[in-house]
């Protein structure tokens, strides 16, 4: 039985292209900054974010771990939304490695941080208040519907930060969907930001690795940073190389996931039992809310797996898919076809 796989986009495995650049890859030791493909992937990655400098990572874990601490010192603050991917999912790495605080604030559905509420939380020079350092924004905002944040209020925080001599980072683990859906270049919408990490190994398809981008000082800082959580790699070129292509060929095919997460989305609007805004869908994220009586996201999601549909539940009553590389639009319809027969039992 086919099995088609929403879980998530870091399922996606290297295409033929990556896997010939990865077997074929020259290498050397990437700690003495010796490996050449890693300095290729480096220097493309700096560019495509209109960063001076950036750093290969293993993931964009390690990747927000490494700007966080690099930005701040043992008993500072950072300022995050309460649903952000660095809060929710990262398992308080920044606190527990770091001696980092994190204030949280309230994520609006679209993803966004109420600038007064961001300017607000920032803390007065007061020996009781953990000093303030630096502002996180996500984008595209994975648990708001995957939306990607305009340019324009990116811009308005960045500004808000550097008055009050913050930083901004962007975690940008999806920073090209954003770009597709919005039409823009990556490098606009992190123009405000004093460090980005975006993911190579989710819809670009590479198999492992993120970046992180920001000027040369900061990403000596986060070089340090990288080495001492063991980050350190040696011929990490045959990593690299498949990033390469990830960039180079796997970006403007992103509009595709988009286009089949809107088919799904409205698929899905129109069955019993679930509800959705499918115009709330813009990049490769899709949530739907379970609404049938005495049924559960687990347990539709459990019913679905048997059907060879695979998606993730998020909570009691709420299912995420995710749009990819490896689905394409006859497998959105049989995926709706199941969808449709399971609620309607």
């Amino acid at each position: 039985m086919e099995t088609i796989d929403l879980r998530s986009d870091t399922i996606t495995r290297p295409t033929p292209a990556m896997r010939k650049a990865m077997a074929e890859a020259e290498v050397g030791d990437d700690v003495f900054k010796e490996d050449p493909t890693v300095n290729r992937l480096e220097a493309m990655a700096a560019q495509r974010m209109g960063k001076p400098a950036a750093l290969l990572v293993a993931s964009g874990t390690m990747g927000n771990l490494v700007a966080q601490l690099a930005h701040c010192g043992r008993g500072d603050e950072t300022l995050l939304g309460d649903q952000s991917h660095v809060f929710f999912y990262e398992q308080g790495s920044a606190s527990a490695l770091g001696g980092i605080h994190p204030r949280t604030l309230a994520n609006n559905p679209d993803g966004t941080i109420d600038l007064e509420k961001i300017e607000a939380a920032i803390r007065p020079d007061d020996v009781h208040f953990p000093p303030s350092r630096l502002v996180i924004l996500e984008n595209t905002h994975n648990r708001c519907q995957g939306t990607p944040l305009p340019l324009d209020y990116t811009a308005a925080v960045g500004d808000l930060a550097r008055r009050h001599g913050l930083k901004l980072h962007i975690d940008g683990a999806r920073i090209f969907n954003a770009a597709v859906a919005l039409g823009m270049n990556a490098d606009q919408l992190v123009a405000a930001a004093d460090s980005v990490t975006f993911c190579l190994s989710k819809g670009l398809a590479a198999p492992v690795g993120s970046i992180v981008c920001g000027n040369e000082a900061f990403i000596a800082r986060a070089r340090r940073v990288r080495k001492s959580l063991g980050g350190g790699m040696r011929q990490a070129g045959i990593i690299a190389a498949a990033g390469l292509v990830a960039l180079s060929e796997m970006v403007d095919r992103l509009a595709e996931d988009h286009a089949n997460a809107r088919t799904l989305a409205l698929g899905l609007s129109q069955i019993p039992g679930l509800r959705i805004d499918p115009d709330a869908v813009t990049t490769n994220i899709v949530y739907v809310e379970v609404e049938k009586k005495g049924l559960s996201a687990p347990a539709l999601a459990a019913d679905l797996q048997a059907e060879g549909v695979r998606v993730l539940p998020t909570a009691p009553h709420q299912i995420r898919a995710v749009l990819h590389y490896h689905i394409t639009r006859a497998q959105v319809d049989r995926a709706l076809g199941i969808f449709s027969r399971l609620m309607s039992n």
